[in-house]
């Protein structure tokens, strides 16, 4: 309310002092006494029959004089009041008050023109009379009649100043000074009636101008302080760009005004300017005084509007500011509250390593998310604190928002970092926990090795002893944890869950530590004991125990422990640590026979849930979930049983170095693949069992982080070599046995790619299955059009265009895939080479390369081809060179990148002359074109009917873009040239290159079928022309992408 007030007193400060100015000007100007101006009287003063020259008598009066004027006596008595009353107004007050002189110039005139003069000046004359001087005229009879006229008239002037009669200018000298009369009363004074009317006409225009101007900022400023501000950031930059505007106009127009001043001044002083010896006259001097003064005046004019837009501006722009404050306010607090409300969603700890590191990245994503944010609101704050400190009028609103900011910011950063260091406990205990069923394991692994043949001597026993003794040692060097001090440390983020896993590891610790003491006292008993030698026997193997991942949280039972030359027998003694899985299995027992007794008591409920008694698409959503539980417990498996063991140190002599340099490579980002299924797609899956409706939506939602497929398939070439090279090693046996499982690790690593293509089945099998019978439709409203079901067909076919988008996003990923995979076997393949579009043939193909000017042979004569492996994609043709490296299953192919060509630079056509399994294709910007030889006719027909097709796809778009460019005008483009002569082949001749594709599919489907004879199966015998997926039975076949 303060600052509106000073901003009132602001504005009517400036009218006063504006007021003052004009006041100002109307004195100096003495518009009171004279409103007339120069300019208004114009023609008379431009006639001269009266002049103020400049001169001043001996005590400072003015001098005006009338020189000889034919005309004087036709002067109209108004304008002869005008001129006087103008001339009387030009000298100052002061100068005014002593009174002026008047000299009536009448050397060449007569008495009667004397006479005239004088009763005018009598009547009109309106300044004070001091004293007038009459030049009396020259010719004697005229002189004597003025001499008798004035003795005889003198009373009837009524002049009460007295009248000087004068023969000559000599006598008028000896009364004036004769510098102060002009050159025709022969004088030295220097007098231009032209300039002298031009000077007082600009210092008038000046004076008008100024006082126009002081009124118009007088108004301008009024109006300016009843403007209303606006309410939003646009509307007050504006009002402040348009009200600057305005001042910037009426600044410059001060500006001009100042300069056409000091121009002004310049040209009076100018005489004196160029010779300093020279006097200014009364006049000039007089001129001067009034230009300062009235710059005086200017210069006040702009001391008040700078002072009153100031505070104006100043109004303005911290309303700006604090506009600017409020909407940046809202925006950072609407952006922490969203970090917060993010954050206080994170309220798990985490029940795995793992899942813990997971959740630490998630709150590392989030802290660097809300850096941003944190550092725009500690701006905002410091902007705050400013405008405070530069006596913000609204300081008051401003300083509890800075507060407020400082306070959400740092309640994100304590509960930031409260949650890092709960995060912290909880993945240093469950590292500890990790680390303790690690030594467990290694115990019972090592109590297992230890064969009971080899501790039937003396030596035998002292080795286990030995080993024993080296084994619990490391409990101190790992520092297992005290149970109680355990509690102690961790209790604080202890949940029931993970208490009861605690627990169950603990109490496995002191269940391996207490065998470990009895097998120490067997031992021992054992060494001590003289006895006959005892024949050893092999331990049955059902008896044989099972070593369990670190990371399972379940300790599971062992599989059977064969013997071989790596592996020593496992021993029956582990009874101990069994019974509490038997007790565990006894409780499970128990549970499963309470749900099947309550499962008995609702048996309507279980024929609902029968397969018969369900839809197809119930059926098939059923099946889904099945097989994805089915699916993460493979890839948990493996993770489990293959990857985490690689660390134990008792199994690092099974694994080779290049299996140990190189099993990120191997296993790729499976831990990925499973732990978006396990923690997000099961979810996603389960929410859809009430609804399938949102099955379709589930995989568009999760379109991208589905593309986790495609970063593992590029990696699957890899991963298949090094299996190939490592498939024998000891450690893959041992894994698989302890598993149960029946095929090798890389059966189990193809299941990802036969994952897409299940859910590709899934998606056509809901397509197809979903008919008016099973949404409740009946046909007949189909074809009748009821009114009544018309919600319900809008939802049908909204989930019908859902699921075929869906469909068509998991075709897509396939499709990808398997062009990740088929590149990956290209070496030296560009990064740019997807910008090709889809992969949609490849082919071996035998290629001469030939000059196109002189259709000659490349290196001149060349006869014998070059094999390339050629790979077609919808924009452009890619050749590789082909060559054969040994392997363990014989000479392979390998490819490597030589050329590509892009369609739109491409022409093919037939060859008249010579092999019908031939065709020719050029690069239009190159010197050299290509014949191409297939293996037979129909693969060469395909071919060249899929690229023909392909340019005239491009020729028809083409044609489209000219028609558009020239106003409907068709203009052919050059891939139509008449060296691109283009075959298109009718269906009938691809029929056997189709048949022989579809014999020789690899997509995904057939890359990864668990077949034996892939294994065995050289990679001479996978056929290399153009490659499609063959989806179900009645399917389309997918192009390879």
């Amino acid at each position: 309310m303060l600052f509106w007030l000073k901003e009132e007193m602001a504005s009517q400060e400036l009218t006063r002092r504006l007021a003052t100015v004009t006041t100002h000007v109307d004195e100096i100007m003495q518009q009171e006494i004279r409103p007339l101006l120069a300019v208004d009287i114009i023609e008379q003063l431009h006639r001269q029959f009266a002049i103020l020259s400049g001169g001043r008598g001996k005590d400072g009066a003015p001098i005006i004089t009338f020189p000889e004027f034919v005309g004087f006596k036709h002067i109209s008595d108004e304008d002869f009041l005008n001129v006087m009353t103008y001339l009387t107004s030009v000298p100052s007050m002061e100068a005014a008050g002593i009174g002026f002189v008047i000299i009536i110039d009448r050397r060449r005139d007569k008495w009667s023109s004397i006479k005239a003069s004088l009763t005018r000046i009598a009547v009109a004359f309106p300044g004070n009379l001091q004293l007038i001087f009459i030049l009396r005229p020259s010719r004697f009879i005229q002189r004597t009649i003025t001499d008798i006229g004035i003795k005889y008239y003198r009373d009837e002037f009524k002049m009460k100043v007295p009248i000087v009669m004068l023969n000559s200018v000599s006598d008028l000298q000896g009364y004036i000074d004769k510098s102060q009369l002009t050159e025709d009363l022969g004088g030295t004074l220097d007098y231009r009636h032209s300039q002298w009317i031009n000077h007082r006409t600009a210092i008038e225009n000046f004076a008008l101008t100024l006082k126009t101007t002081a009124q118009m900022l007088q108004a301008f400023g009024a109006r300016l302080a009843m403007t209303e501000l606006p309410r939003g950031v646009p509307s007050t930059e504006e009002l402040l760009n348009s009200h600057t505007r305005q001042r910037d106009k009426l600044q410059d127009e001060l500006k001009l005004l100042g300069k056409q001043g000091a121009t002004l001044l310049s040209c009076i002083q100018e005489p004196a300017t160029k010779d300093p010896i020279h006097k200014l006259s009364a006049n000039q001097l007089e001129n001067v005084a009034t230009m300062e003064r009235l710059l005086v005046q200017l210069d006040e004019t702009e001391k008040a509007f700078s002072h009153f837009w100031s505070k104006h501006y100043l109004k303005l722009n911290q309303w700006l500011q604090l506009q600017h404050f409020e909407h940046n306010f809202c925006e950072v607090k609407l952006a922490l509250d969203c970090l917060l409300a993010e954050q206080t969603e994170f309220t798990t700890i985490g029940d795995s390593v793992m899942h813990v590191e997971q959740l630490l990245k998630k709150h590392r994503t989030l802290e660097g998310k809300g850096q941003e944010p944190l550092e725009k609101a500690r701006l905002l704050a410091i902007i705050g604190d400013q405008l405070i400190q530069s006596h913000h009028y609204a300081a008051d609103s401003i300083r509890p928002k800075c507060v407020e900011l400082r306070h959400l910011c740092d309640d994100f950063i304590n509960e930031n970092k409260k949650k890092y260091d709960i995060l912290g406990k909880s993945l240093e205990l469950h590292r500890q926990l990790d680390k303790v069923s690690q030594w467990c394991e290694a115990g019972i692994y090592l109590l297992a090795s230890q064969a009971v043949d080899k501790c039937q001597s003396r030596e035998g026993v002292e080795v286990a002893l030995n080993d024993i003794e080296a084994f619990l040692h490391t409990a101190k060097d790992n520092q297992l944890p005290n149970p109680k001090e355990f509690y102690n440390q961790f209790e604080l983020i202890l949940t029931p869950n993970i208490k009861a896993k605690a627990q169950k590891v603990l109490q496995k610790l002191s269940d391996v530590q207490e065998i470990f003491h009895k097998r120490q006292m067997s031992l021992m008993k054992l060494a001590a004991r003289q006895t006959r030698p005892v024949q050893p026997v092999a331990p049955h193997p059902e008896s044989s125990p099972k070593w369990v991942s670190p990371k399972s949280s379940q300790p599971s039972t062992l599989a059977p422990l064969q013997k071989t030359p790596e592996e020593p027998y496992a021993e029956t003694y582990l009874n101990s640590l069994v019974k509490e899985d038997d007790k565990t299995k006894f409780e499970g027992k128990n549970e499963e026979i309470l749900e099947s007794t309550h499962d008995g008591e609702n048996p309507g409920q279980e024929q609902l849930d029968r397969p018969e008694n369900l839809s197809p698409s119930r059926c098939l959503l059923r099946d889904l979930l099945e097989t994805e539980e089915a699916y993460i417990k493979e890839m948990k498996s493996i993770i489990d049983g293959y990857i985490t063991p690689m660390d134990y140190i008792w199994l690092k002599h099974l694994i080779p170095d290049v299996l140990q340099n190189n099993k990120d490579f191997l296993f790729g980002n499976i831990r990925e693949l499973y732990e978006f299924h396990n923690r997000t797609f099961l979810k996603e899956l389960e929410k859809c069992t009430e609804n399938p409706e949102l099955l379709p939506r589930c995989f568009l939602q999760k379109k991208e982080d589905l593309q986790i497929y495609f970063k593992y398939h590029k990696n699957l070439p890899r991963a298949k070599a090094i299996w190939q090279e490592c498939q024998d090693c000891a450690y893959f046996g041992v894994c698989q046995r302890q598993l149960d499982h029946k095929l090798p690790l890389f059966k189990y690593l193809r299941e990802p790619s036969q994952r897409l293509t299940k859910y590709q089945m899934l998606l056509k099998g809901l397509l197809d299955s979903e008919s008016p019978e099973d949404l409740d439709i009946d046909p007949g409203d189909l074809e009748g059009g009821s009114a009544k079901i018309g919600p319900m067909r809008t939802k049908d076919s909204t989930f019908l265009a859902e699921l075929q988008q869906a469909l068509a996003v998991m075709e897509e990923l396939i499709k990808s895939c398997e062009l990740a995979v088929d590149l990956a076997a290209v070496t030296g393949c560009p990064d740019d080479i997807r910008e090709l579009g889809k992969l949609l043939m490849r082919g071996s193909f035998s290629v001469w390369t030939v000059h196109k000017e002189r259709y000659k042979m490349k290196d001149f004569i060349r006869f014998k081809p070059s094999q390339r492996q050629i790979y077609l994609f919808e924009r452009g043709i890619v050749f590789c060179k082909i060559r054969m490296e040994p392997s363990d299953q014989g000479l392979s192919p390998h490819y490597s990148f030589k050329k590509s060509i892009k369609l739109m630079t491409l022409s093919i056509h037939q060859l008249e002359r010579g092999s019908n399994r031939k065709f020719e294709i050029a690069n239009r910007n190159g010197l050299e074109k290509y014949i191409l030889q297939a293996a037979s006719k129909e693969i060469r027909d395909c071919w060249f009917s899929e690229i023909s097709k392909l340019l005239m796809e491009q020729q028809n778009n083409n044609k489209d873009v000219y028609e558009d460019e020239n106003n409907g005008r068709q203009i052919s483009p050059k891939c139509c040239s008449s060296r691109a002569r283009v075959s298109m082949e009718t269906a009938d001749d691809c029929e056997g290159a189709e048949d022989m594709e579809k014999e020789s599919a690899l997509g995904l489907s057939g890359l990864f079928q668990l077949d034996d004879s892939y294994e065995t199966c050289s990679a001479k015998s996978v056929p290399d022309t153009g490659e499609r997926i063959q989806g179900d039975k009645g399917g389309d076949d997918a192009m390879v992408a």
